[in-house]
C-alpha cells in the first residue's frame, strides 16, 4: 500500500477542520483512493457515492429541494442508515453533478456527518462553476492532487527517510553525495522515467516488477484520457486528441517547442487556443510558456503563443514512445533523447511543487530550459542529460548580462553535486527539493497616520 504526502494532508484536515474536503486534479492521480483509505480507517460507516457509475444519483441530488432532503434520498437509495458522528460520506466524480457543491455549505452546517468530494478538472473547473449557484466558501477546503513526485516514488519503493534527509542536507549545504548513494539514486531516477507517478502503474510495479503490466496500466490511463476528450469536447475531440498524441514527437524535436504547422500547414494559434487551454485545465498536459525577458515578474513577459507542451506524467510519456523504450532507458542507451524525458520530469515536478512554468529563448543569447521566480528573484534552471553538461552558453550569457541582475543558476545533470561560482551543478534527482516558497500565514502592515491627516 503506497503511503503519500496526501495521506498526511487528509489526516491533518479532518483533525483540525469541520469543513468538507474537495480533492481535485487530473484523472487517475489517486484522489478517490486516498479518501477511501482515510474514511475506512476512521469511521465505522462509509458511504461512497459515484456520480459517474450511478446514473440515478444525479437526479436524486439535483432535484432535491434541500440538502437534508438530498441526504434522505441518498440514504434510501444506498439502503444504509446514516448515524450521526459515525458516518463519512464521499461524493466522487462530482463534475457529473456540480449541484452537490452548492449543498456542501448546508451539509457542513448540519454537522451530523463528515464529507469529502472528488472530481477531475474536466467538468467542475471548466463548466461546473457556471452551474454552481453558490460556491461554499468557508465550508469546503480545496486540495490539488498530483501524481506521485520523485520523493514519494522512492519512499514507496522502500528507500528510507534517513536517506532522503541525508540527501536534503547535501542539497542545503551544497556538499557531495556519497558516491554509492548517488549511483543508486540515479538508478531509481531512471526507473521513475519509465514507471512515472500515476498510482496504479506504481503499485503494479511494486507488486510485479513487470514492465509489461506497468505499460498495460499506463495504456489504460491514456485510453481513458482519450475517451474523456471525446466525451467533454464534442465537435473538437479530433483536434484535441491530435494535440495530445503529438506531445511526444514535439518534445523530441530540436527546440521542443510545440509547432502548430506539424498538425497542418495552415494551422494558427487562435484556431486551437481553447483546445490547448482545455488540455491545460484538465491537466492532461503542462504548457511551459516563453518569457521574452528573464526578469520578474515573468507573467508580464509571457508569450502565450510560444510554449512547450509536456505530458502530465513521465511514465505516460514513456508509454507513448516506441515500444521497448523501458529497457533501453534502464540500459542507458545513448540513442534515446533523454533531454525531452528529463525536461518532462522537471516540468511535472515543478508544477506539483507550486512553480509557474516558464522558459526563455533569445536569438542573441540562446535558450534556458526553465526560469524559476521566487521573491522577485529569477533563477535560471538548465537540464542536462549528457556528459557535456558544463557547456551552456545561454546560461553564461544571461548571467553576464547586468540588466537581468541574475545572481545564481542551477544545472540539473547526471553528475554529483558541486558549486562553481554562481552555478550549482546538482544531480537530477535533487529536483525533489525544488519547492516554491509557501505563502506566509500573515502579512501584516500597520500604517500610523500623522495627526494632520486625522
Amino acid at each position: 500500500m503506497i503511503e503519500r504526502d496526501l495521506d498526511r494532508i487528509i489526516e491533518q484536515h479532518y483533525s483540525n477542520s469541520k469543513n468538507a474536503l474537495y480533492l481535485y486534479g487530473a484523472r487517475q492521480v489517486g484522489k478517490s483512493y486516498a479518501i477511501r483509505k482515510y474514511a475506512k480507517a476512521h469511521y465505522p460507516l462509509y458511504l461512497e457515492l459515484n456520480f459517474y457509475k450511478d446514473k440515478v444519483l444525479h437526479d436524486l441530488v439535483a432535484t432535491a429541494p434541500s440538502a437534508i432532503e438530498a441526504l434522505q434520498r441518498i440514504s434510501l437509495h444506498a439502503h444504509i442508515q446514516l448515524e450521526e458522528g459515525k458516518t463519512f460520506i464521499f461524493f466522487d466524480e462530482i463534475q457529473r453533478c456540480p449541484e452537490i457543491i452548492t449543498m456542501v455549505k448546508f451539509l457542513v452546517e448540519d454537522g451530523r456527518y463528515r464529507y469529502a468530494l472528488s472530481g477531475s478538472l474536466l467538468g467542475v473547473e471548466l463548466e461546473g462553476k457556471k452551474k454552481v449557484e453558490s460556491w461554499p466558501v468557508g465550508y469546503m477546503t480545496e486540495q490539488h492532487v498530483f501524481p506521485l513526485d520523485f520523493k514519494e516514488f522512492i519512499l514507496a519503493l522502500g528507500v528510507g527517510e534517513r536517506i532522503v534527509e541525508m540527501l536534503k542536507d547535501c542539497w542545503e549545504q551544497k556538499v557531495v553525495v556519497d558516491e554509492k548513494v548517488h549511483e543508486e539514486m540515479m538508478k531509481l531516477f531512471h526507473l521513475y522515467l519509465i514507471v512515472g507517478g500515476m498510482p496504479a502503474p506504481v503499485q503494479t510495479y511494486i507488486d510485479t516488477q513487470d514492465f509489461v503490466k506497468v505499460e498495460e496500466r499506463q495504456k489504460e490511463i491514456l485510453d481513458l484520457y482519450r475517451k474523456d476528450i471525446k466525451e467533454y469536447n464534442p465537435g473538437r475531440e479530433l483536434q484535441i486528441n491530435e494535440i495530445f498524441d503529438l506531445i511526444p514527437s514535439e518534445l523530441n524535436a530540436m527546440n521542443k517547442r510545440f509547432i502548430l504547422k506539424d498538425m497542418h500547414d495552415t494551422a494558427r494559434f487562435r484556431q486551437y487556443a481553447n483546445d490547448f487551454l482545455w488540455l491545460k485545465q484538465a491537466e492532461m498536459a503542462l504548457p511551459t510558456f516563453n518569457s521574452e525577458l528573464p526578469v520578474a515578474p515573468l507573467k508580464l513577459n509571457e508569450k502565450r503563443n510560444l510554449f512547450k507542451l509536456f505530458q502530465n506524467d513521465v511514465g505516460l510519456l514513456a508509454c507513448q514512445y516506441a515500444e521497448g523504450i523501458q529497457l533501453r532507458i534502464l540500459k542507458g542507451e545513448t540513442s534515446i533523447n533523454y533531454g525531452a524525458i528529463y525536461e518532462n520530469v522537471v516540468a511535472e515536478e515543478l508544477h506539483a511543487h507550486g512553480w509557474n512554468l516558464y522558459y526563455f529563448n533569445s536569438k542573441h543569447q540562446g535558450e534556458l530550459d526553465f526560469l524559476l521566480e521566487r521573491d522577485a528573484e529569477i533563477i535560471p534552471l538548465e537540464i542536462k542529460s549528457g556528459k557535456t553538461y558544463e557547456r551552456h552558453n545561454a546560461l553564461k550569457n544571461v548571467l553576464n548580462n547586468e540588466e537581468y541582475n541574475i545572481l545564481r543558476a542551477l544545472v540539473l545533470c547526471n553528475d554529483n553535486l558541486r558549486v562553481e561560482g554562481s552555478i550549482t551543478y546538482a544531480p537530477i534527482y535533487m529536483l525533489m527539493f525544488l519547492h516554491c516558497k509557501q505563502r506566509p500565514e500573515q502579512s501584516l502592515y500597520s500604517l500610523k497616520l500623522p495627526d494632520f491627516m486625522k
